[in-house]
């Protein structure tokens, strides 16, 4: 594969993952005392920093990958957050049958984004980031 298409793809893949964690963030921001009750509604502790927390992972994580600045470390962060997050709020395991068969495809849809971030963190922003300028 040329370096040509292999940076190209390296960006569009760090672009779609700011397309997932972006707006989340923003709607964890924008709505924070309904991430905060939702946290609560799972029964995990000190939901107001949960929330805080999720929303600065996503929204700094985003921005890091949009920039590939510090994006091996970013996609870290972001996979182990989506991983742990998966088990708390996708248990398709303990939903109702009515919805186990969605939050079982959120969950699974959750395990492939890490395994996306995890590519990400091994190969890196590519050429065309702040990294690769920063190396030069």
């Amino acid at each position: 594969m040329s370096k040509s298409v292999q940076n190209s793809l390296t960006l569009a893949s760090r672009l779609l993952f700011v397309a997932l964690f972006l707006p989340a963030g923003i709607g964890k921001l924008t709505g924070f005392a309904g991430t905060v009750g939702y946290i609560s509604s799972v029964g995990l502790p000190l939901p107001t920093l949960g929330a805080a927390l999720a929303l600065t992972v996503e929204i700094l994580g985003s921005l890091a990958l949009l920039a590939g600045f510090g994006t091996r470390f970013a996609a870290l962060v972001l996979a182990a957050f989506t991983l742990v997050a998966s088990f708390f709020f996708h248990a398709y395991w303990g939903a109702p049958a009515d919805q186990a068969y969605v939050t079982q495809l959120l969950f699974f849809k959750n395990i492939a984004v890490v395994g996306g971030l995890l590519a990400l963190a091994a190969n890196g922003a590519g050429e065309w980031s702040v990294d690769a300028r920063s190396q030069r």
